[in-house]
């Protein structure tokens, strides 16, 4: 029987880096088992793991065709978080294996940080620090921080990040605009924010703008140099959702000129970000190493949503509302 019962049990591999909390759903399960793998593991060895698992969590790497195959046993594949640019979405539909991301498990934390963020650049947060510790008190005058009370800020995307960063902007008072083609402005405007449906408009009216879009053909480049310079000279730019969104090179040159403010990024077009990029030698640039998400509490909370959802699946109850290819799910 023990022998009988050891052959049912179904495999799991994950990351090293998932959090403990996820773990202890696994090891709680008598019917499945968790495999641990290091996240910078060599292709070939990935492909090894994943010949006889059941399911797979996904940090960075990408996956596609080549995994799949490899793959041949899959059921669910996860993202420990909401991002999938890296993953194959068509591939895994041709397979009928449902993609599944976090759901709601890190979009407070992204908003905050996003707000941290433009208060950094409004505050010049760095600098006042800089300051103070290089003994030069007297300079705290030569270059005024702003307020953000009765700025006009640029929501792009209004998802589940996009909708509470907007909360939490006009709770401070300011005018939030809202940019989003897929999202009724009914539903914007009934939320108390301004829709706009001209982003380059949009984009021309704003004191702050932060971007809460995923990565698509259609979003690549979406803020290159000719809208780049629709901007305010008084505006501040930020992006916590994905890199290549913002063109670098052009922002590089608009920052260089002064002809914005300032702009923070947590996302780069290569990660990490080479130590050479020109962008992190400006002043009136912050960057941040792709932790908008990352804090202790969504840590914990991406792991336990991250193996919910595949358990549901192997378990017959798949989690839809996590599904991003929803045309597996019948």
């Amino acid at each position: 029987m023990a022998q009988s019962a050891q052959t049912n049990i179904k495999k799991l591999l994950l990351p090293n880096t998932l959090a403990k909390a996820g773990w202890a759903i696994v090891e709680a399960r008598e019917d499945v088992e968790g495999v641990p793998y290091d996240v910078t593991v060599p292709k070939a060895e990935l492909h090894r793991l994943l010949e006889d698992v059941a399911g797979v969590a996904l940090s960075v790497q990408p996956f596609s065709d080549p995994e799949l195959d490899a793959g041949a046993n899959l059921e669910v594949v996860a993202r420990i978080g909401v991002g999938y640019d890296a993953v194959d979405v068509p591939a895994l539909t041709r397979r009928n294996i449902p993609l599944m991301i976090a759901g709601t498990a890190n979009s407070v934390s992204v908003a905050e940080a996003g707000i941290f963020l433009m208060m950094s650049l409004a505050r010049r947060g760095a600098a006042m620090d800089t300051m103070v510790k290089e003994g030069r008190w007297r300079d705290r005058y030569n270059e005024m921080p702003v307020d953000m009370y009765a700025k006009t800020v640029l929501v792009v995307g209004f998802g589940k990040i996009g909708s509470r960063s907007a909360k939490r902007l006009a709770a401070m008072e300011m005018n939030v605009l809202v940019y989003d083609p897929y999202t009724y402005s009914e539903t914007i405007r009934g939320m108390g924010y301004e829709p706009v449906g001209d982003l380059d408009e949009a984009v021309a009216r704003a004191d702050f703008i932060t971007i809460h879009c995923p990565k698509t053909p259609e979003t690549i480049g979406m803020f290159n140099a000719a809208r780049l310079a629709k901007m305010k000279k008084t505006a501040f730019l930020v992006n916590t959702a994905r890199g290549g969104i913002i063109d670098e090179p052009a922002l590089h040159e608009t920052l260089s000129n002064n002809r914005i403010a300032g702009a923070a990024l947590d996302v780069f077009v290569e990660e990490p970000t080479p130590a050479d990029n020109p962008l992190l030698k400006l002043k009136n640039f912050i960057a941040a190493p792709h932790v908008a998400g990352v804090t202790k509490e969504a840590v914990d909370r991406m792991a336990i949503v991250t193996v919910q959802n595949l358990l549901s699946v192997l378990d017959g109850k798949t989690n839809r509302d996590n599904v991003v290819n929803k045309d597996v799910l019948g």
